[in-house]
């Protein structure tokens, strides 16, 4: 019988976020498939943890995979975790864990530290559909490419970012937003956790050396061409509604061009917003 794959979140800076569930499982499991095993060291040392580990990172995935594949299917269970924070968000899991679902390998998530969402929930920017973009490629095609996703983006976008980067990627930002609002979430759980807001401009003056890591939590953008049909059509009733809102235009016309936009009849539109 095979093993069970543990995708195992650690915490993303203070150690007591570790949950018990995901140190009972740790404690339990036969191999701990770690990202850096000197980064793990520490924690498992802190919680008395003495587990045989393999090194399992982005540059030697396709290596071990196999490797931990034959370790599942030989019946032992691997816990798999990174530095920081919930395995294959912009780290390393994602592999592994397609070719276990081909082995029909059981897999289990133990939830915990997600830095995304802990920077997005102390926003105070919409938390009901947001885009996640991980880092920004170097590549400068690919770049430009997510930084256009971002300005066109109806949804709260959320990147991660190295200190020594922050700079050159606030100005890139500040180059496609104009003044929408954007929070700079800073070592977060950590000592000097910080959150910082204001327009990528206004960061720019704030920060000169940058230290520790950062998430940027980016506004939605309201201004999109009226003529943009592709994108008005597939926008959430609200968020059409108030796009034509903030225009100016009165309650009956902004009815009249949703359904315009999205090809329905008037009194479907009309209906829905009736008692609004």
């Amino acid at each position: 019988m095979s093993g069970i794959l543990y995708l195992v979140a650690t915490p993303i800076g203070n150690l007591e976020d570790i949950t018990l569930r995901a140190i009972k499982v740790l404690k339990e499991v036969d191999i701990i498939a770690a990202e850096d095993t000197r980064h793990s060291l520490k924690l498992l040392n802190h919680l008395e943890i003495s587990k045989p580990l393999i090194s399992y990172h982005r540059h030697n995935e396709e290596i071990k995979s196999e490797l931990l594949i034959k370790n599942l299917l030989d019946g032992k269970n691997i816990a798999l975790i990174t530095d920081a924070g919930t395995p294959g968000i912009s780290d390393p899991g994602e592999e592994i864990v397609k070719l276990a679902i081909t082995y029909n390998i059981k897999i289990i998530p133990i939830p915990g530290a997600c830095a995304l969402i802990n920077a997005l929930i102390t926003s105070g920017m919409n938390t009901s559909e947001f885009t996640f973009l991980g880092f920004l490629p170097l590549n400068k095609k690919n770049r430009k490419e997510k930084l256009e996703k971002i300005q066109n983006c109806t949804n709260t976008c959320i990147l991660y970012e190295a200190p020594h980067k922050l700079i050159s990627t606030l100005k890139d930002l500040s180059a496609i937003l104009g003044n929408r609002k954007i929070v700079l979430a800073k070592e977060l759980t950590k000592l000097h956790e910080q959150f910082i807001s204001g327009t990528c401009d206004e960061l720019l003056e704030t920060i000169s050396d940058p230290k520790g890591e950062f998430v940027i939590v980016i506004e939605k953008t309201t201004h999109i061409l009226s003529n943009n049909i592709e994108i008005l059509k597939d926008l959430p009733l609200e968020e059409h509604y108030y796009f034509y809102e903030k225009q100016g235009f009165e309650k009956n016309e902004i009815i009249k061009k949703i359904a315009k936009d999205k090809n329905v009849k008037k009194n479907e539109i009309y209906k829905y917003f009736i008692n609004k």
